[in-house]
C-alpha cells in the first residue's frame, strides 16, 4: 500500500479508486477505540491461548451476542481458506430480558440470570469448544465496558412489572450531543414504557419476560453491536439513517445522507491513526462483512421499491406491452422493476451481454 488518502489517511494501492475510502472527504467517521485487556491480549495471537481464541473467535462471539443470527442457508467451506457464505435473507432477532420459568436463558438473557459463575456455566453449555477462563475474562470485561449491557441493566431495574417494555430508539440522540457523533447508546436513548404505547417500527422493543422474538431493523444504530460484541466491545453505534455527509471544503454537515456502502467502506479501511481490531477478527470479520453486504443490498433494494416512480419504471417497454396484451393491469401484479444500475439485475446483465456482442 503506497497511497495515503489526504482526507481520511486511509492506506490504499495506487490503482485503487481515490474516493473508495471516504468519498473524497464526504464521509468522516471517528475511529474505533482499541480493545482493553483481556481482549487485547487474546487478539494478539502470540500465546497458545490467544491462538485458540482467534481460531474459535466466532464461538466466543456467539457466547456473548445479544441477538440471534439467522439466514435462509449458511455455507461454510473449511478448506485452506475458510469461507463464510449465506443464501437468501439475513435477519437478527432479539427476545425478552428474562427467560420464561423452567427455560434456559439464551443470548441477551444470560447477562441478567444468576451470578457470575452461573452465567459462565450457561455460556459454556450453550456454545461448545470454549474455555471457561476465557469466557469468564470476557464476561467481566463486557459487564464493565459494554454500554449496551449497562443500558439493559438500568432498564431492567426501572421496570416495575412485566407489563412494561424497554424501547431502544432507532434514531434518538443523547440530549446535547451532535447527531453525527457515534456515541454508544446511553440511558437517555432508552424508554421504559407500558405495553401498548406507540413506538416507531424501527425501534427495538424488549419485554421483561415473554416467548416472542422481534426482528431488528438493519438500519437500527445498535444492529451491529448487539450481534458482534467482540468487535464492538463498547456497544458503539453502527450505520443508521441520520448520518450526514460532510462538505470537504468547509467541514460542515450537508443535507445528503451517508449510504450504508460508504459507511462500511470507510470503516474497514486500514489507517495508522486508528485501531485495526476489526480487521484482526479473522472468521468473525468474514461473517461481519457478509452480514453488512446483505444490509447494503437491502438498503438499495428498499430504495428501488419505494422510488419506482422516480426511477421512471413506467417507461419500461416490456411492462407496457404486458399490460397492453393482457388488457387488464390487475393481472400483472405489483411489479418492482430493478433498473440496469442495480448490479446483477436482469437489465444489468443484459447490458453486459449487449456490450460483449458489440465489441
Amino acid at each position: 500500500m503506497d497511497v495515503i488518502c489526504p482526507h481520511c489517511q486511509a492506506k490504499k494501492f495506487r490503482s485503487e479508486s481515490p474516493g473508495m475510502c471516504c468519498s473524497n472527504g464526504k464521509v468522516k467517521l471517528p475511529p474505533l477505540n482499541p480493545p482493553p485487556e483481556p481482549l487485547r491480549s487474546y487478539m494478539s495471537g502470540t500465546t497458545a491461548e490467544s491462538k485458540h481464541f482467534l481460531q474459535n473467535i466466532r464461538r466466543y462471539n456467539s457466547c456473548f451476542q445479544m441477538t440471534s443470527f439467522g439466514t435462509t442457508a449458511t455455507v461454510q467451506e473449511r478448506s485452506f481458506m475458510p469461507t463464510f457464505k449465506v443464501r437468501g435473507q439475513i435477519y437478527h432477532r432479539v427476545g425478552s430480558l428474562l427467560p420464561l420459568p423452567n427455560e434456559n436463558p439464551r443470548f441477551l438473557q444470560i447477562y441478567f440470570t444468576g451470578d457470575e459463575e452461573q452465567q459462565v456455566d450457561q455460556r459454556c453449555e450453550n456454545i461448545g469448544g470454549t474455555r471457561r477462563n476465557i469466557v469468564l475474562d470476557l464476561q467481566r470485561m463486557f459487564h464493565q465496558h459494554n454500554n449496551l449491557v449497562k443500558l439493559f441493566k438500568t432498564a431492567l431495574e426501572r421496570m416495575p412489572t412485566d407489563e412494561y417494555k424497554v424501547v431502544i430508539r432507532a434514531d434518538k440522540r443523547p440530549t446535547g450531543e451532535h447527531e453525527r457523533r457515534f456515541n454508544a447508546p446511553t440511558v437517555n436513548e432508552v424508554a421504559v414504557v407500558i405495553v401498548g404505547e406507540d413506538v416507531d417500527r424501527r425501534d427495538i422493543i424488549i419485554q421483561k419476560r415473554n416467548d416472542s422474538l422481534q426482528r431488528i431493523s438493519e438500519t437500527h444504530r445498535s444492529y451491529d453491536a448487539l450481534q458482534y460484541p467482540v468487535i464492538f466491545w463498547e456497544g458503539e453505534d453502527g450505520y443508521h439513517f441520520n448520518l450526514k455527509q460532510t462538505d470537504p471544503r468547509t467541514g460542515s454537515l450537508t443535507s445528503k445522507k451517508i449510504s450504508a456502502k460508504d459507511f462500511y467502506a470507510s470503516r474497514i479501511m486500514i489507517r495508522d491513526a486508528s485501531s485495526d481490531h476489526l480487521l484482526k477478527c479473522r472468521q468473525l470479520f468474514h461473517q461481519f462483512i457478509v452480514d453488512m453486504y446483505a444490509k447494503i443490498e437491502s438498503e438499495r433494494l428498499l430504495y428501488i421499491r419505494l422510488n419506482q416512480r422516480k426511477l421512471r419504471v413506467d417507461d419500461y417497454i416490456h411492462l407496457r406491452d404486458a399490460v397492453a396484451n393482457d388488457g387488464d393491469s390487475t393481472d400483472v401484479g405489483r411489479l418492482v422493476i430493478l433498473p440496469a444500475t442495480f448490479t446483477g439485475s436482469p437489465r444489468h446483465m443484459h447490458e453486459y451481454a449487449q456490450d460483449a456482442m458489440l465489441y
